[in-house]
């Protein structure tokens, strides 16, 4: 993660402490948290990658589960 702003970074910690706190996952959450530093736009075919690929099988087998994981944990924050 890089966040961008102090409240980004205390909000990314907060998270990864509260995930950790009701082990939603089976092993440790590794993510790193470092400041932003130089940015790079990703090409055009990396942009929302997952909402536009959602039958590749890296998404079906790997990110599907850890964001449906995610919804249940954080439904009430969701938008709509």
């Amino acid at each position: 993660m890089f966040p961008l702003t102090p409240e980004q970074d205390t909000q990314t910690r907060e998270v990864i402490a509260d995930l950790t706190a009701q082990a939603a996952f089976d092993r440790p959450i590794v993510t790193s948290i470092e400041p932003a530093t130089e940015f790079h736009v990703a090409e055009a075919y990396h942009q929302d990658y997952y909402a536009n690929n959602p039958r590749q099988p890296y998404c079906v087998a790997v990110i599907a589960p850890k964001v449906a994981k995610l919804r249940t944990y954080y439904a009430d924050r969701l938008k709509g």
